[in-house]
């Protein structure tokens, strides 16, 4: 355990004003055309469907900082998160974020189930995560998956948090190309 990390962030929770993060791709989306992808409907575990970011303290206690926050719904920014980084793995601008309008000019559906997202005192983002994919226009389900990682903080406090948790989407979706090649 790194107790200066636990102090780090017990103190940002402390400090005012609110502070607000996002999480971020690899990078955009290639631009044009390519292999159709639509991400989403997103799901996310009841301990995340809050605005705060989660921080857990010990095995099972987990705190709910108040004064740092997602800037926006939490699976929303991971549904555009993935589909820009399953786009830049898949070399295809043509992705998708739930809902679309018409299944006509996608491929593939990909759903996601984040079980688990947040940081713990030992110093690490983690994330567990399950995700199925649909062919479509016929929304055959053709892969069924789940993955589990974890990542250094390599900052402590909570935009180190953001930051950690936007590498472990970005090795999310390499999972998922696979099961889209």
């Amino acid at each position: 355990m790194r107790p200066y990390l636990l102090l780090a962030l017990i103190l940002a929770s402390c400090a005012e004003p609110k502070s607000f993060y996002v999480l971020n791709a690899e990078g955009p989306a290639p631009s044009g055309g390519g292999m159709g992808v639509g991400v989403g409907p997103i799901s996310i575990a009841g301990y995340l469907d809050r605005p705060n970011l989660v921080f857990q303290e010990s095995g099972t206690r987990m705190s709910v900082s108040e004064n740092h926050r997602w800037a926006g719904d939490l699976e929303e920014n991971i549904a555009r998160v993935t589909a820009s980084n399953l786009g830049r793995k898949l070399g295809t601008g043509n992705v998708r974020v739930y809902p679309w309008g018409s299944d006509g000019e996608l491929r593939y559906q990909v759903s996601l189930d984040i079980r688990q997202l947040h940081a713990t005192a030992d110093g690490d983002a983690v994330i567990d995560a399950a995700w199925r994919v649909y062919s479509l226009p016929d929304r055959r389900m053709i892969s069924s998956k789940s993955w589990s990682g974890t990542e250094d903080l390599t900052n402590d406090g909570f935009e180190g948090m953001a930051e950690a948790e936007s590498r472990l989407l970005g090795r999310l979706a390499d999972e998922i190309a696979v099961s889209l090649r």
